[in-house]
């Protein structure tokens, strides 16, 4: 910026308030707000605030009452209602929201509420490839990776940018491999459909009869409208099948970060990508901390090269093979745990991400 002039005033709007625990929408926002020194932001928060620390330490928090008790359908009109009545306090507005059901419609009531307000859409993932038939571009758009990219401009979204998240390295450091006698290997995911849940108890079992011998801790997130028995009792049941022993599966966690660097190994393989980000912030995050990471390999996740190891989508034996290799060569281990910190450094760094979109933002105002 030029020495004396003002900072932009931007109006954050995420998938929902920034202070409460969400998904990838919510943490990439607070990022942006955490690391673009020159502008000065504007989010909602929820109301009544339960106390605690806040998402970020400086710009304005807006309370907007019920809010995240909404479903998508009723929280996304609400949101933009109130977002039109603070853009007008505000230079740029920045919505960091996924495509998903709730989108089109909002699509079409935001901007001409914001009465020509430049808009900068930040694209964590598309969740249904379908719905981009009945959405509209709030703006400039800018996604995750090459390939929503791709499918964003071939919808009609125009010259679609790529900015890749990122990692806050302060708060992941490298940690070295534990030192217990049994490994563990972490699974991020949804029980469910495409949840990966299921995917990884398939291929742990592959390694296990292959004689791989190691911990299985599942992170399971709820997904709303699945049916049946809860997460833990429909995924024990199938690690039982797959004549696994040594199981947990685990609902929230209060401290990711130490368990993460509990694990020596991150299991990501949902059979759809777009159930998370397209860059799922909890792989960078593991590969931050030094924990070699297997993914399902989709396009989204190309930008990751080498750094992971990838099998085909739905293909439990190659990946259980890939996962017991893993655990059985030190040596392969060390080279992917150091590579992946690097990877994290070089392109997903605060620096780079902040300069980005701090030029974002002088373009769309210029």
């Amino acid at each position: 910026m030029t020495p004396g002039a003002r900072r932009p005033r931007v109006l954050l709007l995420a998938g929902s308030s920034l202070d409460r625990p969400g998904g990838t929408d919510t943490q990439l926002a607070a990022a942006v707000a955490e690391t673009v020194s020159d502008a000065d932001f504007t989010w909602f928060t929820h109301w009544p605030q339960r106390g605690g620390s806040p998402p970020v330490d400086h710009g304005r928090q807006v309370p907007l009452p019920g809010v995240d008790g909404l479903p998508r359908r009723l929280r996304r009109p609400l949101m933009a209602a109130a977002g039109a009545a603070l853009a007008r306090h505000a230079d740029l507005v920045h919505a960091v929201l996924s495509v998903d059901e709730g989108f089109p419609a909002f699509s079409r009531m935001l901007p001409p509420l914001l009465r020509g307000k430049p808009v900068l859409h930040t694209v964590p993932g598309v969740r249904d490839t379908r719905v981009l038939r009945r959405s509209r571009p709030l703006g400039q758009t800018v996604a995750l990776s090459s390939a929503t990219a791709r499918e964003l401009s071939s919808a009609g979204f125009g010259h679609v940018l790529v900015l890749p998240p990122v990692v806050r390295l302060e708060r992941w450091p490298y940690t070295p491999r534990p030192s217990g006698p049994t490994p563990r290997v972490l699974v991020i995911g949804h029980v469910g459909p495409n949840g990966g849940a299921e995917e990884a108890v398939m291929a742990a079992g592959v390694a296990a009869r292959a004689g791989a011998r190691f911990r299985l801790t599942l992170a399971l997130r709820p997904r709303s409208g699945y049916p049946g028995r809860s997460p833990a009792a429909s995924v024990l049941a199938l690690a039982e099948h797959e004549g696994l022993r040594d199981v947990e599966v685990l609902g929230h966690v209060p401290d990711m970060r130490a368990l993460m660097a509990s694990a020596d190994v991150l299991l990501f393989v949902p059979q759809v990508p777009g159930a998370r980000a397209d860059v799922p912030l909890t792989v960078l995050e593991a590969l931050s901390t030094g924990r070699p990471v297997i993914l399902g390999d989709h396009p989204q996740f190309a930008v990751l090269g080498d750094t992971v190891l990838r099998a085909p989508v739905g293909d439990a034996r190659r990946t259980g093979h890939l996962l017991r290799q893993l655990l059985d060569r030190p040596h392969w281990w060390q080279v992917l745990s150091e590579q992946g910190r690097a990877t994290v450094e070089a392109r997903f760094g605060p620096e780079r991400f902040a300069a980005r979109y701090a030029r974002l933002y002088r373009e769309l105002l210029s």
